[in-house]
């Protein structure tokens, strides 16, 4: 088996594997969902899906999110981390995007990452989930992790990663790939301590040798 052979091989098990993978952050719009997604930065999902039900209760759409008191904003955001930042960004966005889009999130990648605290994750993750539009492969710590130890590149820059990923992975699975291996990683292939004995991969991961006793496992 060639390595391309492989790592397709590798995506179609772990696409039989997690067939019902999907993003975990909750959202009513496009709107809330690109908040929601600039929130989890450093933060975990479980997270903003707390913190988020007040905030929209609060500021519901874009432009009363464009007018958020600045302090009110951070408050409310506060327990997801780097607030200060996240609030300014969200503040920032939606002023641009009734500004320029009229209240509306635009749908393509050149337009997106004009948003302040928009790159390419945030509009990957964004334009897939709110439109169904597959402009490129989302690269988040799980993402980067796993596409290493499963030989799928070697590079550690998020872009070149997703430039790897979209050069073998099939463009009608761009959006789902970032759900399969978050899934992979949170369930079986983990940051400190991956349980390889239980991976539906590990018989065509190139990492399995680090990670377990040969002779224990055969």
């Amino acid at each position: 088996m060639n390595e391309r052979a492989r790592i397709l091989n590798v995506i179609e098990i772990l696409e039989a594997t997690y067939g019902d993978a999907h993003i975990a952050l909750k959202s009513a719009n496009p709107f809330q969902l690109l908040v929601s997604v600039i929130l989890s930065a450093q933060c975990t999902d479980v997270r903003v899906n707390q913190v988020t039900p007040v905030l929209f209760e609060r500021f519901p759409d874009v432009r009363s999110m464009s007018e958020a008191p600045i302090e009110e904003l951070e408050e409310l955001i506060r327990t997801t981390g780097f607030f200060r930042n996240k609030a300014k960004n969200i503040r920032a966005a939606s002023r641009i995007i009734v500004e320029r889009f009229d209240g509306e999130l635009p749908r393509t990648m050149e337009e997106m990452v004009t948003i302040p605290g928009v790159g390419r994750k945030t509009a990957n993750i964004v334009l897939y989930n709110a439109y169904g539009v597959i402009a490129g492969i989302a690269v988040d710590t799980h993402v980067k992790r796993l596409a290493k130890r499963l030989g799928m590149t070697l590079a550690d820059n998020p872009i070149k990663i997703e430039r790897d990923l979209m050069a073998i992975v099939p463009k009608k699975d761009w959006g789902k790939i970032t759900y399969v291996l978050i899934n992979h990683g949170r369930q079986i292939c983990k940051a400190r301590k991956p349980n390889c004995r239980e991976c539906p991969v590990r018989d065509v991961c190139p990492s399995v040798k680090q990670f377990i006793d040969l002779q224990q496992y055969t």
